[in-house]
């Protein structure tokens, strides 16, 4: 009834046990840094719009990509509720994009370029360990790394462009301030 047992180094663990751990760190992290990185920088209201907006598209992206069996969750938050990587899409990544447009606010587009390789290179080797060590990830259907390495950099610059654009809209009205 305890669940299948697995060896793990030199200690028994019951399956899932050390990804819900995992799980509850980051959601812990999470909750750590939120209020600092949207409140870090003016204007408050464009960055919640940032992360609203990438946590829905996030969302729906995800639900596609589960719905076809291309990626599944085996270990996630609320099991019994959905399918997708409720961590991942409407939290951890939304405040990641938040905190990169903050970052890359006044940069030149090949700065921009590098900030974000910077910052996907974690993420990739992040994503390549879970798939690899856990089961919080199962890739299949031809599905790599690379796949969500250039398509999460490929979003984050769309999301990138959009808030260029908004901000430019603002300051020619008169109505963003830097």
């Amino acid at each position: 009834m305890g669940g299948i047992i697995r060896k793990e180094g030199a200690f028994l663990v019951k399956k899932g046990h050390f990804e819900k751990n995992f799980l509850s760190g980051v959601l812990f992290l999470y909750l750590l840094l939120f209020f600092p990185v949207i409140l870090r920088k003016r204007p408050i209201k464009v960055w919640i719009y940032v992360y609203l907006m990438n946590a829905i598209t996030n969302g729906f992206l995800d639900k596609l990509l589960v719905k076809y069996k291309i990626i599944t969750y085996p270990v996630r938050l609320f099991p019994n509720k959905v399918k997708i990587n409720v961590l991942f899409d409407f939290l951890v990544y939304p405040l990641f994009t938040v905190l990169f447009n903050q970052i890359t606010l006044k940069d030149r587009p090949f700065l921009i370029l590098r900030k974000l390789f910077l910052f996907m290179g974690p993420m990739y080797f992040l994503e390549h360990w879970a798939v690899q060590k856990t089961n919080l990830i199962k890739w299949h259907k031809g599905w790599k790394g690379y796949h969500s390495f250039f398509s999460l950099t490929i979003k984050s610059l769309i999301s990138r462009l959009f808030i260029e654009l908004f901000r430019r809209i603002r300051k020619n009205r008169g109505l963003f301030q830097d």
